[in-house]
């Protein structure tokens, strides 16, 4: 449930946050270790309540085999019979309230600000596939995913440590919200017909694939075109590091714009797609810590 490829996407941001802020003073590494166990904790949550919602509307249900990959379909606990529904259930519930509580922690000892955080954070992971508001349904679940995993995470993470947020930590987290948004967008492609039988508009279903995967390398090309203006922004050059995930996000870019209709072809753009957001984190993080 907890699905590593994807706690990957939570994981680059809570370290680029913890960069940023050991470049401005020091780490403490207890609150870092309890933010990190308390966004785990609504990450796995989220993943299990989404399976109710996604199990309900149909849409895990309809993804043919010949579309399955191991980044996208959801984590298929339910379509397996690997849990039951109710035992989902617990998860979820279990995985909200350690979030919850950590934070709550986090509240009263550490970060008054982080309070006003965590409430978006855990109605963002809920309300993703809950309705009524169902954001991945709506054509938005993009947008949140890039808000969430990008300034929401990244900042937080910063915001404990030094009780502040910088707009450098802000900016640069932003930037890699759209690379995982635009994992999200590339793992919505395998999925396209399945979300479509089950009335869930996801960019691709709303764009078409071939248009979708135009708009996957527009959104990746301007988020790495404002990395390259950053020292004309006042930042460090040394953040320029994270421009080394140009090289899988152009193969992924590549594959994706020549085959957007085939999984199998689709599924090693995913797999740089993922690679592109971790180095831009990695990279970025350590540019940081150089600046």
């Amino acid at each position: 449930m907890a699905d590593p490829k994807i706690s990957l996407a939570s994981f680059a941001s809570i370290f680029l946050g913890a960069c940023a802020a050991a470049s401005d003073g020091t780490l403490y590494f207890g609150w870092l270790a309890a933010t990190l166990i308390g966004i785990f904790a609504i990450e796995i949550a989220k993943n299990a309540s989404g399976e109710i919602f996604d199990w309900n509307s149909g849409n895990d249900q309809a993804v043919m085999p010949e579309d399955r990959s191991p980044f996208s379909g959801g984590k298929r606990v339910l379509v397996d019979k690997l849990l039951t529904k109710r035992q989902t259930a617990g998860i979820a519930l279990a995985g909200y309230a350690i979030g919850g509580i950590t934070g709550l922690i986090i509240f009263l000892e550490r970060e008054p600000s982080v309070l006003w955080l965590g409430i978006i954070g855990i109605a963002l992971a809920f309300f993703y596939h809950a309705p009524p508001l169902k954001l991945s349904y709506r054509g938005m679940g993009e947008l949140a995913v890039a808000a969430s995993y990008g300034p929401l995470i990244g900042a937080g993470t910063y915001l404990v440590q030094r009780g502040t947020v910088s707009s450098a930590i802000i900016l640069v987290a932003a930037l890699l919200g759209v690379f995982i948004a635009a994992f999200l967008i590339i793992n919505e492609f395998p999925d396209f017909h399945a979300d479509q039988a089950a009335g869930k508009r996801t960019l691709v279903v709303l764009l078409g694939r071939k248009l979708a995967s135009q708009l996957f390398v527009a959104i990746i090309a301007v988020a790495f075109l404002i990395a390259l203006l950053l020292p004309l922004l006042q930042f460090s050059p040394a953040l320029w590091l994270g421009l080394i995930a140009v090289v899988p996000s152009f193969s992924a870019s590549k594959r994706l714009l020549a085959n957007p209709e085939t999984t199998a072809q689709i599924i090693p753009a995913q797999a740089n797609a993922l690679l592109t957001f971790i180095l831009f984190a990695l990279g970025s993080g350590v540019g940081f810590l150089l600046s």
